[in-house]
């Protein structure tokens, strides 16, 4: 996949993807790696200021896990279009668990941070 097309929405597919039909992928041991290894391929770099967000990928695991366990039913581009559509889809979504500072925080990006607003579901 070309560096521009790796958005916000197909990082969302792809943890759709991951969740609900790789069963031999353990997504949280490995989705820290799955990203880094592509961004990297595409020239990207994950230090403390662009790539890889620790915090921000955890947060939407736990989004879409509980987004997935609610729309049981449908095939993937429906489940991944009815995700996008969702609040749990929108860009800004972890800013109802984590202050702004917080989430854009050196520590945020380089590993997990407890949300400071609200618990993830």
């Amino acid at each position: 996949m070309p560096r521009e097309d790796w958005t916000h929405e197909a990082h969302l597919a792809a943890c759709c993807y991951l969740l609900s039909a790789r069963g031999d992928v353990d997504v949280d041991a490995e989705i820290g790696g799955i990203i880094r290894r592509f961004n990297e391929s595409v020239g990207g770099v994950n230090d403390d200021h662009s790539g890889y967000h620790e915090t921000i990928t955890r947060a939407y695991v736990a989004g879409v896990r509980l987004y997935l366990a609610e729309t049981p039913e449908g095939d993937l581009l429906a489940r991944v279009n009815g995700l996008l559509a969702s609040p749990i889809g929108r860009r800004d979504w972890p800013l109802r668990f984590y202050s702004r500072e917080r989430l854009f925080s050196v520590a945020a990006r380089r590993g997990f941070v407890a949300p400071d607003l609200a618990p993830l579901p």
